[in-house]
C-alpha cells in the first residue's frame, strides 16, 4: 500500500516534466545545424570586426585632421599681425631710397639712414626667424602664384615674361602667400615692319 502511495506521489511530478519539455521544445536543435550555426557566428564576427576597422580607422583620421590643423594655426597664427607689419617696412624701404646714396654729405644725415637700413635688417632677420620671407622678384620669370603684374613694357635685353621692375616685394608666410609681389613685366618687342618695294629699288 505504501508502494502504491509512492508511485502515485510521483507520478504528478513526471507529468509536470513531461510538460516542461513539451511546452519549452529545443527548437534550434532540430532547425539549424552545428556547421550553419558557426558560419553565422562566423559572418557575425566579421561584421563587427570590419566595423570596429572602420571605426579605427575614422578615429585615427579625426586625429590626424585635428592634428594637421592645430600645427596649421601654430604655423599661421602670426599672419595678421604679420600682414599689419609690412607697411611699416616697406616705409623704411622708402625712406632708404628716398635719398640717393650720392647725395648723402652729412655724416648726421648718413647715420639716420645708417640707423633705418639696420632697423629694416633685423625686422627682415626676425620675420625670416618666423618664416615670413620677402619676395624681390627682378629679373625672375613672372609666377602669378606670387606675383601681381601691373604693367608690361618693352625693355631690350629682357626676355618676354620676365620682371623687369618691382614696385613692392611680396611675402609668404611659410608656404602661404601673404602678399603678391607687385611687379613690372617685359613684353615681346614689335616685329621688324617689312621693307616696301620702293626701298628695296632706292
Amino acid at each position: 500500500m505504501n508502494e502504491d502511495k509512492n508511485q502515485t506521489a510521483r507520478e504528478p511530478a513526471n507529468d509536470v516534466g513531461d510538460a516542461a519539455v513539451t511546452e519549452f521544445p529545443d527548437e534550434g536543435a532540430a532547425t539549424v545545424s552545428p556547421e550553419e550555426r558557426v558560419e553565422a557566428l562566423e559572418a557575425e564576427l566579421a561584421e563587427t570586426k570590419d566595423r570596429l576597422l572602420r571605426a579605427l580607422a575614422e578615429t585615427e583620421n579625426v586625429r590626424r585632421r585635428a592634428q594637421r590643423e592645430r600645427e596649421d594655426t601654430l604655423k599661421y597664427a602670426i599672419s595678421n599681425f604679420a600682414r599689419d607689419l609690412l607697411s611699416p617696412v616697406d616705409n623704411l624701404r622708402r625712406a632708404l631710397d628716398s635719398v640717393p646714396e650720392a647725395e648723402i654729405t652729412d655724416p648726421r644725415t648718413r647715420s639716420l639712414l645708417d640707423g633705418v637700413a639696420a632697423t629694416e635688417r633685423e625686422l627682415l632677420a626676425t620675420f625670416e626667424r618666423y618664416g615670413l620671407k620677402r619676395i624681390d622678384p627682378k629679373g625672375e620669370r613672372f609666377d602669378h602664384n606670387f606675383h601681381q603684374a601691373i604693367f608690361e613694357a618693352e625693355r631690350p635685353g629682357a626676355a618676354p615674361g620676365t620682371i623687369i621692375e618691382v614696385l613692392q616685394p611680396g611675402y609668404v608666410l611659410h608656404d602661404r602667400l601673404l602678399r603678391p609681389a607687385m611687379v613690372g613685366v617685359a613684353k615681346a618687342g614689335s616685329p621688324p615692319a617689312e621693307k616696301s618695294a620702293s626701298d628695296e629699288e632706292s
